[in-house]
């Protein structure tokens, strides 16, 4: 007879109506926040990769690089995270003070060469007709243009960087990082020397094409540490575990922060479902629309619950920190900013949501604009004392040329 399985635990997850995360039977709610600061950077392929980057170019001139306790990410913006985290011992970064230009041009030139590239048309393909999956190809691209090897043993104690995928079978959150590999419900690995560029490529696994990305713990020698899992510590659970992309479950990368922190500033460059005068009839296609149209919704709700927290403040159980999105109205902060008026930068947000080369006026207007409207963010809700940004990055601020 086949050995029998023990049954799956039906889990019950208490939440709070306002929070934009969930509560797991493993979190203590009573636990204080800590006073650090975190820092989120949403999914959105390339095009979220490189609005981050305009982003932390503002912070790095803030001097607030050297002051982030955590950096949170997933899918296109675990692409900025790994980048920032493999270089981060070589830039010099202290507190209050910017790590050196020539510095942290190193971090923007890698990430810009991996945006000239296009990876994910030829990996579907050869992931289809040849040997290996799309999710091997993904990782292959990675690591040969960025990662060139390294492991999450090469990332810094400090801050910590999470990146983090969707466990498809344990339907939670799955976590990379230098001291741990975790899902609450499967259990935690310490240390494990897995390829930044697997992460990496779980965390932005894009469903359908990109997604699966399986992971062979045997393979990197990770052993789960005794009774550390929930409810799923156990074959086959422990043996591969089955990832999509990390926004597919939190696109904001907020939960493995928002329970911790008390101060939480977030870079959301993802994406935002258009209108369709005449969309597919055609099953496949029509369920595709429709889990968008879902996941447009959840997001929308997380990000209003995210506002209503800042609104409140610490002492009435919110939160300290900021919001920026590639989608914002930079007008809405009321502040003196660079002129981003919103019919360019619109247009930047709907650059799709893909691995495939940018040009260089894309890459140049959206690192423009991840600069201008982060510089907004920090100066109205975080800090005023602080003078506005006197020029863009590049000189064609954030219009796109017109295609030819």
């Amino acid at each position: 007879m086949p050995e029998s399985k023990q049954p799956i635990v039906a889990v019950h997850e208490p939440e709070s109506a306002s929070s934009p995360v969930r509560i797991t039977p493993t979190d203590d709610p009573a636990a204080p926040l800590r006073d650090g600061i975190a820092l989120c950077l949403s999914g959105g392929g390339y095009r979220a990769m490189m609005f981050h980057l305009g982003a932390l170019t503002r912070l790095n001139e803030f001097g607030y690089l050297g002051l982030l306790d955590r950096i949170s990410s997933v899918s296109g913006g675990s692409i900025t995270a790994g980048v920032l985290a493999l270089h981060w011992n070589r830039l010099g970064v202290q507190d209050n003070v910017a790590a050196p230009a020539p510095h942290f041009s190193i971090v923007a030139g890698e990430i810009r060469k991996l945006a000239g590239t296009t990876i994910d048309v030829g990996s579907v393909l050869e992931g289809v007709f040849g040997p290996g999956t799309v999710s091997d190809k993904i990782q292959a691209g990675y690591d040969k243009i960025l990662f060139h090897g390294a492991t999450l043993q090469d990332l810094p104690d400090s801050p910590r960087f999470v990146i983090n995928a969707t466990n498809v079978q344990s339907a939670v959150l799955f976590r990379f990082s230098k001291p741990y590999l975790r899902d609450w419900r499967v259990g935690e690995v310490k240390n494990p020397r897995v390829p930044l560029a697997v992460a990496v490529a779980a965390s932005s696994a894009f469903p359908p094409v990109l997604s699966p990305a399986e992971l062979d713990f045997k393979k990197y020698g990770c052993t789960f540490e005794p009774n550390t899992g929930f409810d799923l510590q156990r074959e086959p659970f422990t043996s591969k575990a089955v990832l999509s992309d990390g926004g597919v479950y939190d696109n904001l990368g907020l939960e493995t922060v928002w329970k911790s922190y008390k101060t939480v500033l977030i870079s959301d460059g993802g994406g935002h479902i258009e209108p369709e005068e005449s969309p597919h009839r055609d099953w496949a296609r029509h369920a595709y629309r429709i889990l968008d149209i879902e996941d447009n919704q959840v997001r929308s709700l997380r990000k209003r619950q995210v506002m209503d927290a800042f609104e409140k403040g610490i002492a009435n159980g919110g939160r300290a920190g900021t919001y920026w999105g590639i989608r914002t109205d930079i007008a809405e902060y009321r502040v003196p900013c660079l002129t981003c008026p919103t019919a360019d930068t619109m247009k930047l947000a709907r650059i799709s949501t893909r691995l495939k080369a940018l040009s260089d006026a894309e890459q140049e207007c959206l690192m423009n604009w991840g600069y201008a409207v982060c510089d907004a963010a920090i100066r109205r809700y975080w800090n005023h004392a602080f003078t506005p940004a006197g020029q863009f990055l590049f000189a064609r601020g954030c219009q796109l040329p017109e295609p030819e």
